[in-house]
């Protein structure tokens, strides 16, 4: 088994190699003394956006920018190879503050960009929302710039609402109340569907956690998967779809699916990031697209506290000898200027002052704007536990998510949860 793993390393390594070989990026130290900027990329809309308007960076920086452009899994495998390295051959990187940040910060991969972020009013670091910024720090130091965010909001079928003589929940109690008066009335349609797959739920699960007065951990980062708080949000998320969600519903959906149950007409409720919305309002797609609304999530006993977060981030690599051409490249390519157009082209940006123009919205239905702009006042920064291995993490507080979904005793199931999650949360401290 070493052995294998030893050559798949090698393997892997070798094709990123001759990967970025074809994208132009030598490594060479030359690269840095003639002024280029090695940026590395995942494939995303936001990217598409940034690498149409380098030639306008270049012109005006007389820098030269090395694009590697690659799909999330080739990202991973790449900075798994080179940061654990400790190569120089990326200056900018985008990466997953919440699914990688805290590993990537532990590690000693990010640079510290405290006194950058800070040094340039014009810029403006104050403009940024707090529960990305909150993400993209790491023991008090600035270590990235969110570039692309998302927080959950309620998704819902005006037609159903109307039919039944209701108004838009705005609380966790009339949501359930709604729900169960439409699947009453419509006994094929649930009244409500989220995510269910354990390790897939828990993101969209946090907000119902968060607004009942809960979260992961306290602060000193002992586990509060048991608390009170959050037993009641584990029952509450788990009876929504167990109740009123679609007969014989699977444990084992994430987004996709979910979204295919709402987007068919099968149900009157779905909470879900406000980043897959086009999904339910493109005709082509959708069956309902002209009878979705949006909504803020509704309030717990703690109030509406949906996540708002940044799902990537622009950081510099801390074994990079060209860190101020990085940070000019990133000053650039997150300036309000940049965000603006972004937004515009369908990417929900990090910066309040998008939000407040009548330009950063123009594109969004007027529904959804107003709830994702209280969804960023009241937002938290984090969607899952803040670890190093997030992917084992959501599996255990997933669990009990589960068990509400299936009918067994939620209670029990976050009691045996704690205790498995405090186990590997004192593993990662050793």
């Amino acid at each position: 088994m070493k052995r294998r793993s030893v050559m798949k390393y090698a393997a892997v390594a070798a094709a990123l190699s001759m990967g970025l070989t074809a994208c132009g990026g030598s490594g060479s130290s030359d690269a840095k003394e003639s002024g280029v900027v090695r940026v590395t990329l995942a494939n995303h809309v936001w990217t598409e956006g940034i690498k149409a308007a380098i030639p306008e960076f270049e012109k005006s920086s007389g820098l030269k920018v090395e694009l590697t452009q690659l799909g999330e899994d080739q990202l991973s495998d790449q900075y798994n190879v080179k940061l654990n390295a400790g190569s120089d051959e990326i200056d900018v990187m985008m990466y997953r503050p919440l699914q990688e940040g805290k590993a990537f910060a532990k590690n000693g991969y990010l640079a510290d960009l405290t006194s950058k972020v800070s040094s340039d009013s014009g810029w403006d670091w104050k403009d940024y929302q707090e529960g990305p910024v909150k993400a993209t720090t790491a023991d008090g130091k600035v270590v990235g710039v969110p570039i692309i965010t998302e927080r959950e909001v309620l998704y819902y079928r005006k037609d159903l609402l109307k039919a039944a003589g209701l108004e838009v929940p705005k609380t966790m109690d009339e949501l359930e109340a709604a729900a169960k008066a439409i699947k009453a009335a419509n006994p094929d349609t649930a009244g409500f569907v989220a995510r269910t797959g354990k390790s897939a739920a828990v993101t969209q699960f946090s907000s119902f956690l968060y607004s009942f007065g809960g979260d992961f951990t306290d602060s000193s980062g002992k586990s509060t998967i048991n608390s009170d708080a959050a037993k009641k949000a584990y029952s509450f998320y788990g009876g929504l779809i167990k109740n009123y969600g679609p007969a014989n519903v699977s444990t084992d959906m994430s987004w996709p699916e979910a979204m295919a149950i709402f987007t068919q007409g099968k149900a009157a409720f779905y909470t879900e990031a406000d980043s897959l919305y086009k999904n339910a309002t493109d005709p082509a797609k959708s069956k309902v697209a002209d009878t979705v609304g949006f909504a803020a999530l509704p309030a717990g006993p703690a109030g509406s506290k949906p996540y708002n977060i940044p799902s990537w981030g622009l950081a510099v690599n801390q074994a990079s000898g060209n860190q101020d051409n990085a940070w000019k490249f990133i000053q650039w390519a997150t300036s309000k200027e940049r965000t603006l157009a972004a937004q515009k082209a369908g990417v929900p940006g990090p910066r309040a002052s998008v939000w407040a123009n009548s330009e950063g919205t123009s594109t969004y239905p007027k529904d959804l704007a107003e709830a994702i702009a209280v969804s960023a006042e009241n937002g938290i920064g984090h969607d899952r536990p803040e670890v190093v291995t997030v992917g084992k993490a959501r599996e255990i507080v997933g669990e009990p998510i589960v068990a509400s979904i299936t009918g067994a005793d939620a209670a029990a199931a976050a009691d045996s949860a704690h205790d498995a999650f405090q186990k590997f949360l004192d593993s990662e401290k050793k």
